[in-house]
């Protein structure tokens, strides 16, 4: 191996390094097994929900989550629903001060927010 391939691969390395610790930065994780209203959170746009869930059942399980404007209760509107085990992302290009009214069935759920760069929302990819 050449020397200028061991620099460059040990700068692609750092490069890679550098750049996954300044991904999406973690605001909350709330996680149950019931229906539950989130504690409040605050982001600023862009922002994403990275949801998971998971079940005893492969068919009886059931999540829905509804968005909240925490000060007021205002109902902001559905942001999940889904019948069967998974995960996936959704992405929220207004910030504020939410809380998620979180209904399962038969289910373990894990909901994440997480904290975007508007350059990172560019590569924001729906699943």
């Amino acid at each position: 191996m050449t020397r200028t391939f061991k620099g460059l691969a040990a700068a692609a390395l750092l490069m890679l390094v550098v750049s996954s610790v300044q991904g999406a930065q973690l605001v909350r994780e709330f996680r149950g097994s019931n229906n539950s209203t989130t504690p409040s959170f605050t982001v600023e746009a862009p922002w994403i929900l990275d949801w998971r869930l998971d079940g005893d059942y492969d068919q009886l399980v059931a999540l829905d989550v509804t968005l909240v404007e925490a000060k007021t209760g205002r109902h902001i509107g559905q942001v999940l629903h889904t019948k069967r085990k998974g995960n996936g992302v959704r992405l929220f290009n207004q910030g504020g001060t939410y809380q998620l009214r979180v209904s399962g069935s038969l289910a373990r759920w894990t909901l994440k927010i997480q904290q975007l760069t508007p350059d990172e929302a560019k590569f924001y990819t729906p699943k």
